[in-house]
Parts: C-alpha cells; structure tokens; sequence
C-alpha cells in the first residue's frame, strides 16, 4: 500500500547517498596524502582510479534518483548544489595526482605532506558536516564545523604563499618553481571546495532553522 511513510523513506535516501558522496572525497584526500608521502606511487593511483569512478558513479546516481523520486528529504536544489560540490573535491584532488606522479622526481625536496594533511582535515569536516543533515538541521553545529573548514582554509592560503619567496628566490631552477606553484595551487583549490561544501551545507541549515 502507497503511504506517506513510504514516500518520506524513499526521499531519506539522499541522506546516505550524499554520506557515500563525502566519504568518497575523504578517500581521494588519504589517497593523496599517501601520494606525497609513500615512494611506490603504483597501489595509491589504482586507489585513486577506484575512488573516482566510485565518485562519478555517485554523482549520477544522485541525478537520476532526483528525476524519480517524488518527495525528497531536502529541497531539489540543495541536493543538487550539495552533488555537485562534493564532486569537484575529488574531481580537483585527481587533477593533482595527474601532474604529480608525471613531474614528482623532479621536485623531490618539496614538502607536499602539510598541505595534503590539512586537505585530509577538510575534508573529515565535509563528512562530519553531511552527517549532520540528519540531526534534524541544527545549526550551532553546522556553525562549529564550517568555522573549522574557514579556520583550514585560511591555513592553506597562508601555507600557499609562504614557499613563494624562496622559490623564487633561489633561482637556480624556473620550471621546477612554475611546477611547485601549480601544484600548490590544486592542493589550496582542493580545500576551497572543501569550503564550499561546508558553505552549502550551512546555507541549507540557515534556511530551514
């Protein structure tokens, strides 16, 4: 028999799928973490092939449950917005991986870990931040969290400009400052949309409080 509850049950599902969402980026944080620091480059880029197809597949399948579900547990659009920034969060991260392993033997010496740490920090606040959808939209939390993803993201800007003098400095190799600068940049954009999510996420609280 068709019923309310039935229908509200279904619109839940949009709770774990966002959850799986989140926790799909965190792995493409770790896995980038792994990247920078481990020497065999080879187990964490298949990790990184299987998390962003995981992703992708993800995304779709949000789209899709949006044309066929009636009655969703958030507004249409904030699910949406909500898709479509935890996907660039691993979409950027694949983006790093991609030049990294390509140019990393020549910049051994440049120390990638401390941003990939605060990137990992971020993106444990995305996840802790989705899972609060279901708490029932309270928003000292939601408050808490988000301040701590600006308090990470003003880290990354700081931690962005502060090798720059050096590298630049020392001159002795343009295309190997040029590479550090760009890598550098995705990690910082990395957080960004990490900042982003939190960003849609308190939007959502604020509208519904």
């Amino acid at each position: 028999m068709f019923s309310l509850q039935t229908m509200f049950g279904k619109g839940d599902k949009f709770y774990g799928l966002l959850e799986e969402s989140a926790e799909a980026a965190r792995e493409s944080a770790k896995a980038m973490h792994q990247l920078v620091t481990r020497a065999d480059r080879s187990p964490v880029m298949a990790a990184f092939t299987t998390t962003r197809a995981r992703e992708k597949a993800l995304h779709a399948q949000i789209g899709e449950e949006l044309v066929n579900t009636f009655v969703t547990a958030l507004d249409r659009e904030d699910i949406e917005a909500l898709n479509s920034a935890l996907y660039k969060i691993p979409k950027t991260i694949e983006k790093f991986a991609e030049r990294y392993v390509i140019v990393a033997d020549r910049l051994q010496g440049v120390d990638f870990g401390q941003r990939a740490v605060l990137l990992e920090q971020s993106a444990d606040v995305v996840v802790d931040m989705i899972a609060q959808l279901r708490q029932g939209l309270k928003i000292g939390p939601v408050k808490k969290l988000r301040d701590q993803l600006h308090a990470l993201e003003a880290e990354a800007d700081r931690l962005l400009l502060d090798p720059y003098r050096t590298l630049y400095a020392e001159g002795s190799d343009p295309l190997r400052a040029i590479l550090t600068k760009d890598l550098f940049e995705l990690i910082e954009k990395a957080v960004d949309k990490c900042r982003d999510v939190g960003n849609v996420v308190y939007a959502i609280v604020l509208k519904n409080s």
